[in-house]
């Protein structure tokens, strides 16, 4: 199988060879990467938007941050969530800027979800409880480092792109 010809086994995967990563391989932006940073995209201006809101409207980011953990739905939606993103993370650090570094995190959510997966939710749900009374009223503080992540996580995704 050449560069450039997509594997027989995937008739959906769109293939592109293009430049050496730093790992050395080619580049091949398939539909897993296109995805990907679609997702860690997305993500990223979330947290820039998630920011917006807890400096404009405390009240909804309150009631935002209040339902983490608060039931067993929004545990497995939010693992769910995290799984997507550490995923994202890992299949696209290669392209990106400090690629190790990303892999690592990408990993690091990846690990911590399925930890949280396979744990009872009430224990979330405890931790949770434990935590909201320190995290609520430093909810700006907090916005700060959601923005910080954002911001790194859209320059490591454009970076390496320029």
């Amino acid at each position: 199988m050449g560069p450039g010809v997509p594997h027989p086994a995937y008739p959906l995967q769109l293939r592109w060879t293009g430049p050496k990563c730093r790992f050395g391989r080619s580049l091949s932006i398939t539909m897993m990467n296109a995805v990907a940073e679609t997702l860690v995209v997305a993500f990223g201006l979330f947290l820039l938007g998630l920011t917006a809101v807890v400096f404009t409207k405390p009240s909804m980011a309150r009631r935002f941050f209040m339902a983490f953990a608060s039931s067993a739905r929004a545990h497995y939606t939010e693992q769910a969530v995290r799984l997507l993103i550490g995923a994202a993370l890992v299949v696209l650090s290669p392209t990106m800027w400090r690629s190790t570094v990303f892999w690592f995190l990408g990993w690091a959510i990846v690990l911590s979800s399925l930890a949280l997966l396979l744990s009872p939710w009430r224990w979330h749900h405890r931790f949770g409880e434990r935590v909201k009374p320190i995290l609520i009223p430093r909810m700006r503080l907090f916005a700060l480092g959601l923005a910080a992540f954002g911001v790194l996580l859209l320059y490591g995704v454009f970076a390496e792109s320029s």
